[in-house]
C-alpha cells in the first residue's frame, strides 16, 4: 500500500505541476483579455464558445479514454491493439463530425443563442475541436504508459504557444500595424475574438504534430474488442456529457435565460470571475490524471486496496480545503488582475470553488461504480446533478443573473457527492475517515468566516443571496 501511495504522489506531482503550470499560464490570459478586448461582451462571446468546446470533446471521445485504461489493464488484452482500435474509432467519428458540422454551419451557429456569435467563429471552433479530439487518445495512452514527463511537456508547450500567439496578436500587431501599415493592413483590433480562436487553432495543430510519434504505430483494428469497449464506455459518455453540462450549462444557457439588456456583457463578467476559481479545477484535474490509472492498476494487481483509496480521498479533501482558504485569503489582491469592469463578479469565487471541491470529492467517490463495472450509475448520478443544474438555471437566472449560476453549481455538485457516497457504501463499501474529514471542514469553515470578516467587502452581498 505504501508503494502505491508513493506512486500516486509522484505521478500526481508531475501531472499536477504541469496541469497547474499550464492552467495558471492559460489563466493569465483571462486578466490579459479583460484589458485588450473591446468590452465585456466580447469576453462573454469567448466564454460562451468555450463552454461548448468542453461538451463537444467529451461527446467526440465518448468515454473511450477511460475505456482505454480499463481494457489496456486487462491481462487478456493487448494494450497496443486496444490503443489502435480506439484511435481508429475516434479518428473516423471525428472526421465525420467535422464534415457534418461544416455542412450545417449556419443552423449550428443559431444554437449559441446570440447574434454576437458569428458563423466563422463556429467554423474555427469546429476545427479546434477536431484537433483536440484527435489528440485525446494519444494523451490517454501516454498516461497508461506512465510517461508523465512527455505528457506534461507537450501540454505545457501547448499553453505557451497559445500565449505566444495571443501576445503577438494583441501586443505586437498593434505596434507593427502603426510602424508597417502596408504589411499589417489586415489587422483589426476590434477582432479580438477572432485572434483568440486563431491562437487556439495554431496551438492545437502544433500539439497534434508533437504527438505524431504516438501515431506512428502498427495499427490493428478489432471490431469485437471495440464493441466490448463501447458497452463499457458509452455509459461514461452520458456521465461525461452530464458532468460537463453541470459545469458549463450556465454559460451555454445564459444568453437564452438572462433578462439583462447586456446579456453577453454580464456573461463576460461571470466568465472572467469564474476563471479566478479555476485553481480548484487545476487541482482536481491533476489529481484525476494520476488517480484513475492508479485505481485500475491497483485493482489489477491485488483486486482490492480500499484503504489506499480512502487515504487518497482524505488527502484530497485536506489539500482542497487548503487551496480554497489560500485563494480566499488573497482574493483582495487577486481582484486587481481583472479590469475594474469585471470585478463585481468576484462574489461568485467562494461559491464556485466550494462547488468544484464537491465535484472533486464526488470524482474520488465514483471509483465504486468503475471498479465494479457498473458505469451506468455514473450516468444516473450525473443526470441527477444535471436536473438540479437545469432547474436551478431556468428558475433563477432570469431574476438573479449569474449569481444563480454559481449557487446552482454549488447545490448540484453537493447533491451528486452525497448521493454517490451512500450508493457507494451499499455497493462497494469503503471505510472513509469521515470524522477527520468533518473536523477539517469545520476548521476550514471557521477560518473562512474569519477571512470574510476581515475582507468583508469581497463578495459580501453575493454570499447573502
Amino acid at each position: 500500500m505504501a508503494g502505491g501511495m508513493k506512486t500516486l504522489a509522484k505521478e500526481t506531482a508531475i501531472y499536477g505541476v504541469s496541469s497547474i503550470l499550464g492552467r495558471f499560464l492559460n489563466w493569465l490570459l483571462t486578466p490579459f483579455w479583460t484589458y485588450v478586448l473591446m468590452n465585456t461582451a466580447q469576453m462573454g462571446v469567448v466564454g460562451n464558445l468555450y463552454s461548448w468546446t468542453a461538451l463537444t470533446v467529451v461527446i467526440l471521445t465518448y468515454g473511450m479514454e477511460t475505456g482505454l485504461f480499463r481494457f489496456a489493464n486487462k491481462s487478456d488484452e493487448d494494450p497496443l491493439k486496444v490503443y489502435t482500435t480506439t484511435l481508429i474509432s475516434i479518428a473516423f467519428t471525428t472526421f465525420l463530425f467535422i464534415l457534418l458540422a461544416i455542412l450545417f454551419l449556419n443552423p449550428i451557429t443559431t444554437i449559441f443563442g446570440s447574434e454576437a456569435i458569428k458563423p466563422h467563429y463556429v467554423l474555427l471552433l469546429i476545427i479546434i475541436l477536431g484537433l483536440d479530439t484527435l489528440s485525446a487518445i494519444p494523451f490517454a495512452f501516454l498516461r497508461y504508459q506512465k510517461r508523465p514527463i512527455r505528457f506534461a511537456t507537450i501540454q505545457v508547450l501547448n499553453v505557451v504557444i497559445t500565449i505566444a500567439f495571443n501576445l503577438f496578436f494583441f501586443l505586437a500587431c498593434p505596434w507593427l500595424a502603426v510602424k508597417f501599415p502596408g504589411a499589417f493592413f489586415w489587422f483589426d483590433i476590434g477582432k479580438g475574438v477572432d485572434y483568440i480562436l486563431i491562437s487556439n487553432l495554431m496551438a492545437s495543430f502544433i500539439r497534434l504534430l508533437l504527438l505524431s510519434p504516438q501515431l506512428r504505430v502498427k495499427y490493428t483494428f478489432d471490431g469485437v474488442l471495440l464493441k466490448k469497449m463501447l458497452v463499457y464506455s458509452l455509459p461514461l459518455l452520458v456521465l461525461g456529457v452530464a458532468g460537463i453540462m453541470n459545469q458549463n450549462l450556465d454559460k451555454m444557457l445564459y444568453p437564452h435565460l438572462s433578462t439583462e439588456v447586456d446579456k453577453m456583457g454580464q456573461l463576460g463578467i461571470y466568465t472572467a470571475s469564474f476563471k479566478v476559481a479555476v485553481i480548484m479545477v487545476m487541482f482536481t484535474q491533476a489529481f484525476r490524471y494520476a488517480f484513475e490509472p492508479f485505481i485500475f492498476a491497483k485493482n489489477k494487481e491485488s483486486g482490492d486496496n480500499k484503504l489506499a483509496y480512502s487515504q487518497a480521498t482524505k488527502y484530497f479533501i485536506i489539500f482542497g480545503l487548503f487551496i480554497f482558504l489560500a485563494v480566499m485569503g488573497y482574493l483582495d489582491i487577486v481582484k486587481y488582475l481583472l479590469e475594474v469592469n469585471y470585478q463585481e463578479g468576484l462574489a461568485i469565487v467562494p461559491i464556485v470553488m466550494a462547488a468544484e471541491l464537491f465535484f472533486g470529492i464526488y470524482f474520488n467517490l465514483s471509483l465504486w461504480y468503475k471498479l465494479t463495472d457498473q458505469t451506468r450509475w455514473g450516468a444516473y448520478l450525473s443526470l441527477i446533478g444535471l436536473v438540479v443544474t437545469v432547474l436551478g438555471n431556468i428558475l433563477f437566472v432570469p431574476e438573479y443573473g449569474y449569481m444563480a449560476c454559481a449557487w446552482t453549481a454549488f447545490f448540484a455538485n453537493l447533491v451528486m457527492m452525497v448521493v454517490s457516497y451512500f450508493l457507494g457504501q451499499k455497493n462497494y463499501p469503503i471505510q472513509y475517515d469521515l470524522k477527520s474529514a468533518g473536523f477539517y471542514v469545520v476548521i476550514a469553515s471557521f477560518l473562512f468566516a474569519g477571512i470574510m470578516f476581515t475582507h468583508g467587502n469581497i463578495g459580501h452581498a453575493g454570499l447573502r443571496l
